[in-house]
């Protein structure tokens, strides 16, 4: 269940300004997304997600972003630790994610820029890509290969 949604903290720096506004805007923009889970009490954890978003002309930077999502979420009801890092690692963060995504591009149209849409990201597929990537290098080093399906 999840008992809380905050921004923990967020920045905005436009080192150009004002005369990245004087430019043609066709960026190469990088968004970097990383979740980071604590243990709160019995059943009770943050899962925050840290969003960067780089957006460049040439070498210049024309903005940078960050911004720290996070949701308190209770799990109970869970057997195994499986499902319960299943659940800290795919679903809470997808639940998080649409409210960093409202705050990243809020932060950009105050910044003076054009919209920026963050496209939606499938946290649960990502999370069995790593335990994926975890098992195959456990499997490795003891001579075996295990992947999920």
């Amino acid at each position: 269940m999840l008992q809380r949604l905050y921004l923990k903290d967020a920045s905005v720096e436009v080192p150009q300004a004002p005369q990245v506004f004087n430019r043609q805007w066709t960026p190469q923009v990088d968004v970097q997304v990383g979740t980071s889970i604590n243990v709160l009490g019995e059943s009770l954890f943050q899962v925050m997600l840290a969003v960067t978003v780089t957006a460049k002309l040439g070498e210049d930077v024309g903005f940078l972003i960050e911004v720290h999502q996070a949701g308190i979420f209770a799990l109970t009801g869970f057997t195994s630790e499986t499902e319960i890092q299943g659940v800290l690692g795919g679903y809470c963060p997808s639940v998080v994610f649409p409210f960093a995504r409202e705050v990243v591009a809020d932060l950009v149209q105050r910044a003076g820029f054009p919209q920026l849409l963050l496209q939606p990201i499938n946290f649960e597929a990502l999370y069995l890509d790593h335990l994926n990537k975890t098992m195959d290098k456990a499997g490795a080093a003891a001579g075996t290969l295990t992947t999920i399906q």
